[in-house]
């Protein structure tokens, strides 16, 4: 299976021209599944919820599922990609995943990073598992990184590839993927975008080093924190149901749950 991350530079609102960026990366790429940063075809830093609601579309409805939908048909690809979502007069910080038959999935983000809490609402959605056919994918969206239990949920629940759309500012967040692979045996695919943005006294620096990860928490392949393009690289999906770490010892079948529940700490 060919897997693979985008590595872009969107522009703050200007959404056609960022998804008419994104598509011509992609156009031409031999993938079988390709990830795309969090918020895509928007930017980041928004600076109020009006702002926010001038870029957030509906999905499937909105133009931007209809233009990767659009993509992945014609390119026989399964893609990743994070979008501010409206739903009603709420918004999410979404990461889709739309396959080449059309078939979609939408993740809400569940840890909202600093000044997201002031524009959009918290997901409200259980963590899923979509089948695209050659493997399982979950979806985690950036700040998500921070929380073990989501890395976990998603491959108790049969994930073998765990798609990460980010914009990463913090220097370490890429490191603590591997330990996330290492502790649930699951391939990692994280695509962070690249670049600044600035309003006011805001400025956000965008770490770049999109990277895919293997089950042994070995980094197969790594971008740099300064150039847009399209990674791929072969993997073996499978190689994610084996959960013995010696002949003695399974990552999921050693936990001690009856403990990790004593005094109602969750």
């Amino acid at each position: 299976m060919k897997v693979g991350f985008v590595q872009t530079s969107p522009l703050l609102g200007r959404k056609d021209e960022n998804v008419e960026r994104a598509i011509s990366s992609i156009r031409g790429v031999n993938a079988d599944l390709l990830v795309l940063p969090e918020l895509f075809n928007t930017g980041y830093l928004f600076e109020s919820r009006e702002e926010l609601k001038r870029s957030a579309e509906i999905i499937p409805e909105g133009p931007t599922f209809s233009k990767m939908a659009d993509l992945a048909a014609r390119e026989n690809v399964n893609l990743v990609f994070g979008i501010a979502e409206k739903e009603g007069d709420r918004f999410f910080n979404s990461s889709v995943v739309v396959t080449p038959r059309g078939g979609f999935q939408i993740y809400r983000k569940l840890h909202l990073f600093d000044r997201e809490k002031l524009w959009f609402s918290s997901g409200d959605r259980e963590l899923g598992v979509f089948d695209i056919g050659s493997s399982k994918v979950g979806m985690m969206i950036c700040f998500d990184w921070i929380f073990p239990e989501v890395a976990r949920i998603l491959a108790l629940k049969g994930a073998e590839i765990i798609c990460h759309p980010s914009n990463l500012i913090l220097p370490y967040c890429q490191s603590a993927m591997i330990t996330r692979c290492i502790e649930n045996g699951v391939f990692a695919i994280t695509a962070n975008r690249i670049g600044t943005e600035e309003k006011g006294e805001m400025k956000f620096s965008f770490t770049g080093n999109s990277q895919i990860v293997d089950p042994k928490g070995n980094i197969l392949k790594k971008a740099d924190e300064c150039q847009e393009g399209v990674w791929t690289l072969e993997i073996d999906p499978g190689l994610a149901k084996d959960k013995k770490v010696t002949p003695h010892n399974h990552l999921f079948k050693d936990r001690k749950i009856e403990f990790y529940r004593k005094g109602n700490l969750c």
